[in-house]
């Protein structure tokens, strides 16, 4: 996939020469360095401290999941981008004009689910014209009306909310939503969105650190320790272009189904090994699809996309030129 690697299996991951070499079963298979810029580990793989010397010289970010799918951290080379000057600014943009950038990105998650959701309406979904409706005529004030970001996030929610409420209209039965349960995830629907929003978070962390941004400054999602906030602020609007698109392909299609494609366990569903595959391929594939750019006049894929916007919101940070969020409408 590219200068992606994802590795499925159990095994040990080390430095051969100056290759990269995943044993498992007593076999090894090799992995050039070059092009390579992230590492999937999706099962438990062993590693040390001369492989990853070995990854931070090469600047290939390193991204660990259990055994059942879920996220476990990601190894961060040390930035070899570091700006002192814009750390500064992003400081100060935080401090003087939280409010203002995280309701741009508020507003653009809003214009993609409108997108989304268009697309499901005029193929005879006639039933999602409520929620369209409502984001057109009452979504985009409630957000230039919010007055501090607690008020900003509830607007949000209640977006992703009625988002959610329409998944009846266009999904197959057993892929409707009751409610949105996170960790973990109880019902196929809520696993697919999970990993896929897992997966788009660790892709953005990739993005921002081939940047001068600082991880831990956001402006949506509230500073944290123990996360990178702005990967969290970065990803939202593309969560509906590339995560949700996504999993409406593969369910309407029936190349992720209930029987085959997850763990089902008494509080707890999960995608499995073949379920994770399919969709990882699903959504590499969506990253790659090229969009004619209307600004650099030329086509760029959704992965481009991400890192298009973390230099807008640079330009925003240094220049005060207004950071507007990728628009699936406009393509840029």
């Amino acid at each position: 996939m590219g200068s992606t690697k994802y590795i499925f299996s159990m095994g040990e991951l080390t430095r051969k020469d100056n290759s990269l070499c995943f044993r498992k079963d007593g076999k090894n298979v090799y992995i050039p360095i070059e092009n390579t810029k992230e590492i999937y580990c999706m099962n438990e793989v062993g590693i040390n401290s001369k492989l990853l010397d070995f990854l931070s010289q090469n600047h290939v970010v390193v991204h660990f999941f259990n055994f059942y799918g879920g996220y476990s951290g990601t190894f961060y080379p040390r930035d070899q981008y570091m700006s002192g000057k814009l750390l500064v600014k992003q400081v100060e943009k935080f401090q003087q004009e939280r409010l203002r950038i995280a309701k741009a990105i508020v507003k653009g998650i809003g214009i993609n689910i409108y997108e989304v959701l268009y697309h499901y309406y005029k193929h005879d979904k006639k039933e999602v014209k409520s929620t369209v409706d409502w984001i057109k005529k009452e979504f985009y004030t409630n957000v230039e009306a919010a007055e501090n970001i607690k008020t900003l996030m509830s607007a949000e929610g209640e977006l992703w909310m009625r988002f959610y409420g329409t998944f009846f209209y266009f999904l197959p039965e057993d892929f409707v939503m009751n409610k949105r349960v996170k960790r973990p995830p109880d019902n196929p629907i809520n696993a697919l969105i999970s990993f896929g929003n897992t997966l788009l978070y660790t892709k953005t962390i990739a993005a921002i650190y081939r940047t001068h941004l600082d991880q831990r400054i956001s402006f949506l999602h509230e500073p944290s320790e123990g996360r990178f906030s702005l990967s969290l602020d970065m990803s939202e609007v593309f969560k509906p272009v590339i995560v949700y698109r996504t999993i409406f392909d593969l369910v309407n299609n029936r190349k992720i189904q209930v029987h085959k494609h997850f763990e089902k366990k008494v509080n707890y569903c999960l995608l499995n090994e073949e379920g994770r595959k399919i969709f990882v391929e699903a959504f590499e594939g969506r990253l790659e699809s090229v969009f004619q750019h209307p600004l650099l006049k030329r086509k760029v894929t959704y992965r481009t996309a991400i890192k298009l916007d973390c230099y807008k919101l640079i330009k925003q940070i240094m220049e005060d030129k207004e950071f507007i969020p990728f628009s699936l409408k406009e393509g840029y």
